[in-house]
């Protein structure tokens, strides 16, 4: 493959290198995995490996290395991440390694070079990551040999459970999470043979209202990132998305900054058709997020699943600890945007940080009571 350079633009996105391996055999068949913008950095580890990939985000990391895998059964030899991408949306990043196949040995390091002394102390007191490296100050030679070393020690301990990965990843293993998995499952079976007869009526009315799909399908970040295909009735106009420009200065939410949160509700929508605006106001639009919540993709009772472009805007260390509660047909946001509707987007993801912080059965079982209150929408959102 050709050589290929990054232009230095700053909607930039790497993809995939490809260069003539550096001299001497230490660096010979190591490629590389960098997420982060730091142009310099990236230019480093061209020079010194025989290939690697960039990604500006993990979102976009877990896209390419899903890819890669996929492909060709094999991972990088070693993944950096610039560590100002946060604590937490590292955590969960490293969640998706440590869970996926190919990926878990692979050695996973914090660039920490322009990180504060109190978020190398962080890194330091709820360690996952196998090093917290600086790039500028390590030099080429000791880069590769610290990655050969990591790579011994990663495959030493393939067959042995590292104490360090059960703790960062045991929030997926608990007991808790099991047993709301088991509710999930029943109850969404149950309900989906139940309302199979209202599935059947709502899909003729569709079929006999417009000419177009019946459900809505578009991709959702759930928990830890986790990017799914989410399943809705149509509510909408055929094309609505290419239309959402025109609309944007009725966006109740405004970000909170530049390049902060982005959320998207349009009041009285005017892409909703008669019917759409009949299935929102029960919510009985919704009810096809049943099938997510028995294939696993979401919980009866969590955060909303976000759309990506939204989701890309919550992968700051401030942000990103709402993703590590499961995604929900219903929660918190939910029941108390009734009370609160021109809520701002901060207090809407205070309240998503604050379920995932008290996130239990019993607390699911009361925002599962308080829902039916929820459910007759004031507006057609």
């Amino acid at each position: 493959m050709s050589i290929s350079s990054p232009h230095k633009t700053p909607q930039r996105t790497y993809r995939h290198f490809s260069i003539a391996p550096a001299p001497g055999p230490e660096n010979k068949k190591l490629d590389f995995f960098y997420i982060g913008k730091n142009s310099a950095a990236i230019d480093g580890l061209i020079g010194t490996f025989e290939s690697g990939y960039a990604a500006e985000n993990p979102e976009q990391a877990r896209t390419i290395l899903k890819r890669l895998i996929a492909y060709s059964s094999k991972g990088p030899d070693v993944i950096i991440a610039e560590g100002s991408i946060g604590h937490n949306a590292l955590l969960l990043f490293y969640q998706f390694l440590s869970s996926t196949k190919h990926l878990s040995n692979v050695p996973f390091f914090v660039e920490g070079s322009e990180l504060s002394q109190e978020e190398l102390d962080q890194f330091g007191r709820e360690p996952f990551a196998d090093d917290v490296i600086s790039l500028t100050g390590l030099g080429n030679d000791k880069l590769v040999a610290k990655i050969r070393f990591w790579k011994k020690i990663c495959q030493r301990i393939s067959a042995v459970q590292d104490p360090i990965r059960e703790e960062a990843t045991q929030v997926r293993n608990s007991p808790a999470d099991f047993s709301k998995r088991t509710f999930d499952i029943v109850v969404s079976a149950l309900l989906l043979v139940a309302l199979s007869p209202l599935f059947l009526l709502i899909i003729l009315a569709l079929k006999i209202q417009s000419k177009g799909p019946v459900f809505y399908i578009s991709k959702r970040a759930g928990k830890g990132y986790n990017i799914f295909n989410f399943y809705k009735f149509r509510t909408m106009e055929i094309e609505a998305n290419d239309r959402i420009s025109e609309f944007s200065h009725l966006n109740i939410y405004n970000p909170l900054k530049t390049n902060g949160p982005l959320f998207i509700k349009i009041d009285n929508d005017p892409r909703i058709t008669k019917l759409g605006a009949l299935l929102r106001k029960f919510s009985l639009d919704e009810l096809p997020q049943l099938w997510n919540v028995f294939k696993g993709d979401m919980s009866l009772v969590g955060n909303r699943p976000l759309p990506l472009y939204e989701a890309a805007t919550l992968t700051t260390d401030e942000w990103a600890k709402r993703f590590m509660a499961p995604a929900g047909m219903t929660g918190l946001w939910q029941i108390k945007k009734k009370s609160r509707y021109r809520m701002t987007a901060e207090e809407r993801i205070n309240l998503d940080i604050n379920y995932a912080d008290k996130s239990n059965f019993l607390f699911d079982l009361w925002i599962m009571a308080n829902t039916p209150y929820a459910v007759i929408q004031r507006t057609n959102d």
